[in-house]
């Protein structure tokens, strides 16, 4: 999978990284997600390529699930890169976003989005908000999945980290 040079990195991506500690307790069906989240963590590390909100709203969720340490994984290790770069990125990639009751202003309008999940609607209005729309990296959460055709319908892709995974969770949690 090539990565964009510039995405938005949903908090799964590095907490599932820091799997990469223990290698032996790392369920089979999962080994191939951590290694892509490992990569995908260094990447936007490498390419300072994080779209971030200007309100830190994406950073405290990095922060209440992550450790400031910057160790011992490398889900960490972004963390720390978060808090010590966030300043640093270009304004372009510090995106304004306003908060109205519990979603954005700029979460699109779309039925198949009416019960995307609260928590993550920062994620996709700053996707939305920001002139390149770009990508939204995402690794195990299968709600995702279920949303990715109306995402893409307003112009906004879920690079999956892991499709093989999710797909099979999602049909699972569905039923299918």
């Amino acid at each position: 999978m090539s990565l964009p040079d510039k995405c938005l990195v949903d908090t799964n991506v590095p907490k599932i990284a820091n799997l990469a500690l223990a290698p032996g307790d790392i369920p089979q069906e999962l080994a191939g997600c951590v290694l892509a989240c490992v990569e995908a963590v260094e990447h936007v590390i490498e390419k300072r390529g994080l779209v971030i909100d200007a309100g830190d709203e994406i950073f405290a969720e990095y922060l209440h699930q992550l450790s400031l340490k910057g160790g011992p994984g490398m889900g960490d290790r972004f963390m720390k890169w978060v808090h010590d770069n966030r300043w640093t990125l270009p304004d372009s990639d510090r995106v304004s976003i306003s908060q109205n009751g519990d979603s954005y202003d700029e979460f699109p309008v779309h039925e198949g989005l009416n019960d995307f999940d609260r928590s993550d609607r920062k994620f996709v209005a700053v996707a939305n908000a920001h002139a390149n729309k770009p990508p939204i990296l995402q690794a195990t959460d299968c709600k995702w999945w279920g949303w990715k055709d109306a995402l893409a319908e307003v112009g906004i892709i879920v690079e999956f980290l892991c499709p093989g995974y999710i797909e099979v969770k999602y049909a699972e949690k569905i039923g299918t």
